[in-house]
This record gives structure tokens, C-alpha cells and sequence, in this order.
């Protein structure tokens, strides 16, 4: 019996790594999933800012929190409102690929 206990230590500390790299893939899409929620949120938020003749890319900047600030690009087009966001950095090479994009319209077409 003693030694069935031993493998399994064994087995679990092997796959100890995979876990990590799972998880932390996982929490990486989590990242992306968060960021493409706030594009959108911005978007709207530099619309509706757009139809109350107030600047657009302050307060789409002014909807998301401080620390995700950086990571974002505003432009505005006529009444149309873009946001680029990068996602929060989990995982190096893939949080460039997950970079989140949104826009708004102000107003009826």
C-alpha cells in the first residue's frame, strides 16, 4: 500500500506545472472577458457624453477604473465612439492578441 501513496505523491507534484499553466491561461481569457466589458462600457460612456456636448474621450477614460487607463485608446469619428483596450496582462504574449475593441453612436442615425 505504501507504495501506491508514494506514486501518487509523485503523479501529483508532475502535474503540479500543467495546473499552473491552465489556470493561469484561464485567468488570462478572464482578463480579456473583463477588458472587452469595459470597452464597451467606455464606448457608451464617450456617446453619451458626445450627445451632451461634453468630451467623449474624458469620460470614457473617466468610466474605467484608474488602473486600466493605460491600456486604453479613444477615438472619436463624427458621433461614433472607439475604444481599444488591452487586456490585463496575465500571461505576456497573449494579452497583446487579446486586445478588446468597442464603439458607440451617439444619437439615431
Amino acid at each position: 500500500m505504501r507504495r501506491s501513496g508514494g506514486q501518487a505523491t509523485v503523479e501529483l507534484v508532475a502535474l503540479l506545472p500543467l495546473v499552473g499553466i491552465v489556470a493561469l491561461a484561464m485567468l488570462q481569457v478572464f482578463a480579456a472577458g473583463l477588458a472587452a466589458e469595459m470597452a464597451s462600457h467606455a464606448a457608451e460612456a464617450g456617446a453619451i457624453a458626445l450627445m451632451q456636448n461634453r468630451d467623449p474621450s474624458r469620460a470614457a477614460r473617466e468610466s474605467v477604473p484608474g488602473w486600466s487607463r493605460g491600456g486604453m485608446e479613444v477615438s472619436v469619428y463624427g458621433r461614433r465612439v472607439n475604444v481599444r483596450m488591452r487586456s490585463p496582462v496575465v500571461i505576456g504574449p497573449l494579452a497583446e492578441r487579446l486586445t478588446a475593441t468597442s464603439h458607440a453612436v451617439a444619437g439615431a442615425p
